[in-house]
């Protein structure tokens, strides 16, 4: 059962552009931290009485030690400006609407009207953790200066895109054109109601020379071969390709990892490919040596995977150095580009073989 909680709030700092960090007092005299998603609730004050979802802290799950506000008694009326009529988290308590890209007012409806090629060979990069974000645009970046990457965040993981402090450093610094929110996920630079519709909104109203398609923070698993968030990359790799895109899936790849299924080649890029995945797809391996490779070019061909879509190895050594150069410090389940090379790389893999297809 969820757990609810009134408290108060005894201190609030911005956390980001339309989010805020609340330390709230509960009625038993605790305190825990709060997030609160203006976009939502509106903006919190020292002394407002609310309340507060204590579920994911209480169950001990990985939301960063954070509460979440869900109202705000001190406020009679919180409105929601948008002119469209597409709701998302709907049917919930807490739905809201936004402009879709694809509904009738919005001003690029026309190009949804035929979609056929829609993505003109545009290459699509394929993940399956918000943290090979960062390494596919710096090293996106680095290849092609002005090409244009646009990302796309999936519901697979966090629905509010605004608690990625990764998309606001990219942002901030120039390394993606823009944002497309899709399905249950919002805060976007543009909503879209699914995956191929932000494909198409990509390279038609955002003019993209590439996508970058995964979900936000976080990842739901269960330890099963198709039990996990993560099998939206085949989704997102067959979208791609209905829509005449260029599908290239990221690896994930790890070695620090003390979970045996994740040793190597993840057994979720596995299922993905495998399972998820009914089109051919550019993997981007990138170029390991000695027992590394072998272990995963040996992991690759035990699952047919090798047969089925096309294996691209990439030098991304130099790519660790701009990583860790950018001025983010970059992390995988808490692991370090030092600690994780190989799950870096792969991921600047298909940001390199992305920016080397990209036309403009």
């Amino acid at each position: 059962m969820s757990s609810y909680r009134r408290a108060s709030v005894v201190k609030v700092r911005s956390w980001g552009p339309g989010i805020q960090e609340a330390m709230l007092e509960f009625p038993d005299g605790s305190q825990g931290p709060a997030l609160v998603l203006e976009d939502i609730i509106g903006p919190v004050e020292t002394g407002d009485e609310l309340i507060a979802n204590t579920t994911a802290v209480e169950l001990g799950l990985g939301s960063g030690g954070y509460h979440f506000v869900v109202w705000n008694l001190s406020r009679d009326n919180i409105v929601h400006e948008s002119a469209g009529h597409i709701m998302k988290l709907r049917y919930t308590p807490l739905q809201f609407n936004v402009m879709s890209v694809e509904e009738q007012m919005s001003p690029g409806h026309d190009e949804f009207v035929d979609v056929a090629g829609a993505l003109e060979g545009v290459p699509v990069v394929a993940g399956s953790l918000h943290s090979q974000l960062l390494p596919v645009a710096v090293s996106f970046r680095h290849v092609k200066p002005d090409g244009r990457l646009v990302y796309v965040m999936t519901d697979g993981g966090s629905l509010p895109i605004k608690l990625s402090h990764t998309v606001r450093f990219l942002k901030e610094n120039g390394y993606l054109e823009a944002t497309i929110t899709c399905g249950q996920a919002f805060g976007g630079d543009y909503e879209a109601v699914n995956i191929y519709g932000a494909m198409v909104a990509a390279r038609r109203v955002c003019g993209a020379d590439a996508v970058v398609a995964l979900m936000g923070p976080g990842i739901v698993g269960t330890g099963t071969a198709i039990g996990f968030s993560g099998m939206e990359q085949g989704v997102v790799l067959n979208a791609a390709g209905s829509l005449s895109g260029t599908p290239i899936a990221v690896p994930r790849i790890t070695f620090a990892d003390r979970r045996g299924r994740h040793n190597g080649l993840s057994h979720h890029t596995i299922s993905a490919l495998l399972y998820g995945a009914c089109v051919e797809a550019l993997v981007a391996l990138p170029l390991m040596q000695g027992n590394k490779r072998d272990l995963v070019w040996d992991q690759l061909k035990k699952a047919g995977i090798d047969t089925g879509h096309s294996i691209q190895e990439i030098d991304a050594e130099d790519a660790l150095r701009l990583i860790k150069e950018c001025g983010y410090d970059a992390t995988v389940m808490g692991r370090s580009v030092d600690e994780e090379p190989e799950f870096f790389m792969a991921a600047a893999a298909a940001g390199i073989l992305a920016a080397s297809m990209s036309g403009g």
